[in-house]
């Protein structure tokens, strides 16, 4: 499977993904393990990756992330502010 950059990166919810933890005063660590406790596999640096935009998120990762970061998939996005 062939992942695409857009504007040099693999993701465009990554700025939003940091932002939103850092409010909730989540550590990448605590991200990933409440990911794991909701299914997700994934490791701390799997979440620097996805905030540095490196990583591609897959759309089940992107709904977990905004139930946990307890914003919209649209927000995540970019669609609303």
């Amino acid at each position: 499977m062939k992942i695409y950059d857009y504007n040099g990166k693999k993701n465009i919810c990554g700025d939003r993904v940091h932002e939103a933890r850092c409010k909730l005063r989540l550590t990448q660590s605590d991200l990933a393990a409440q990911l794991q406790i909701n299914g997700i596999i994934i490791e701390r640096d799997s979440i620097s990756r996805i905030e540095i935009g490196t990583r591609f998120v897959a759309d089940y990762e992107l709904r977990e992330l905004s139930k946990i970061l307890k914003v919209t998939v649209n927000w995540l996005l970019g669609i609303e502010d």
